[in-house]
């Protein structure tokens, strides 16, 4: 039996409970659209953007991303006054080690793109950013990319403020509500059925990040995002921490830290990882963490671990997300594949997915973002992934 007060019908169901989601859910319903019904299969934030390490930023190598992150941050800056929430941002900048002269290249030319988009980017000397971030070591380094504007926020605060603007616009926010299969008569969606019932509905939006392509499937989308775990652990207090210490990631080896309460948060990619839902902590990745830690930051490897947690990139071919609305089933749109970023760019994509339910122009131009891309050849891959 369905749930009591599970709607029967929907102008749109959006599927996924994460900031992508709640952004969108939000976005909708404020432009007036009735009827709006998010269903998310746990809590709302419980999947990749609770475990999200919060940072936001404009520094990437494509105009599209870069345009998502910079309308994005203007979105975080202004977040507590729009929705009474404080979500704790700290725009102490991110700051991009650089030891390889081809990755100093690609930076300058990635800086100039982003400085004519309006970024306030730059390259700086290795002396500089051993002044902003006074525990690393320069060993190595020949550059570092500053921007001040980035920084982080907490993601379970910004899922809280789109969640409660979500609901006083009008949206239905259904937890604990996984979808079992969608409805297509012909061509055309018909409804959606969940673990509590079934909406009628004509328009799907997805924004189930790693679990996108199963979604896709139903309707015969494909979506080629694949799930791959990334992992974090806190520190404990760091004496003579600078609270204003950028976000700081070694660009060789994915290592990057910041300050969280009077600790860091650390974080790495791991090489040997491959694609699946596994949340489990990794020895492994422990181990090439401390080496990582050890040569770039040494002076970290003598304070003591806190909490660690993993969660799920959903990862696509290029490292682009996939936006857009599909073409063979009508009408199925989605937001995923942010390979790590969706977070940071929900603000801007709640509208965008507003703007492209609505048939209007979006507010960015993410036409070079749909998953039919793939079909065809001269793909751009993210650089800056951390």
């Amino acid at each position: 039996m369905p749930q009591t007060g599970l709607p029967s019908r929907a102008s749109a169901v959006i599927i996924g409970g994460g900031v992508v989601g709640l952004s969108t859910a939000y976005h909708l319903a404020r432009a007036g659209v009735p009827d709006v019904v998010l269903v998310e299969k746990g809590e709302l934030g419980s999947g990749s953007s609770s475990k999200a390490a919060g940072g936001v930023r404009a520094q990437f190598s494509d105009a599209v991303n870069i345009e998502l992150g910079a309308r994005s941050l203007r979105a975080f800056e202004t977040f507590r006054a729009t929705f009474d929430q404080e979500i704790d941002l700290h725009q102490v900048g991110y700051l991009f080690l650089l030891e390889e002269p081809a990755h100093v290249k690609a930076f300058e030319t990635n800086i100039a793109l982003q400085n004519e988009l309006g970024v306030p980017s730059r390259l700086i000397e290795v002396s500089e950013a051993k002044a902003l971030s006074p525990l690393i070591s320069a060993d190595g380094l020949l550059a570092a990319a500053y921007s001040p504007t980035d920084g982080h926020c907490t993601p379970e605060s910004v899922v809280a403020g789109y969640a409660g603007a979500a609901r006083r616009a009008g949206a239905s926010l259904v937890r604990h509500c996984a979808v079992t299969d969608i409805g297509v008569s012909g061509e055309t969606i018909t409804h959606v059925l969940t673990e509590q019932g079934s909406i009628a509905t004509d328009t799907i939006i997805c924004a189930a990040g790693a679990w996108s392509r199963r979604l896709g499937a139903m309707v015969g989308v494909d979506l080629p995002v694949e799930p791959l775990r990334r992992q974090i652990i806190t520190t404990a207090p760091v004496r003579g921490l600078d609270p204003h210490t950028p976000f700081t990631i070694d660009f060789t080896t994915s290592f990057y830290f910041h300050v969280e309460g009077q600790g860091l948060l650390l974080g790495m990619s791991d090489p040997h990882e491959t694609p699946g839902f596994r949340l489990t902590e990794s020895d492994d990745w422990l181990e090439g963490l401390g080496a990582a830690v050890e040569r770039r930051a040494p002076g970290i490897s003598e304070v003591g671990l806190g909490a660690g947690w993993a969660g799920l990139y959903e990862m696509t071919p290029d490292h682009n997300a996939l936006v857009g609305e599909a073409d063979g089933v009508s009408r199925f749109l989605y937001a995923t594949g942010f390979s790590g970023h969706g977070f940071l760019m929900g603000p801007a994509i709640g509208e965008v997915m507003r703007d492209l339910y609505l048939g209007r122009s979006p507010v960015v131009d993410v036409s070079p973002l749909t998953a039919d891309r793939f079909a065809c050849s001269g793909l751009r891959p993210e650089l800056n992934i951390v």
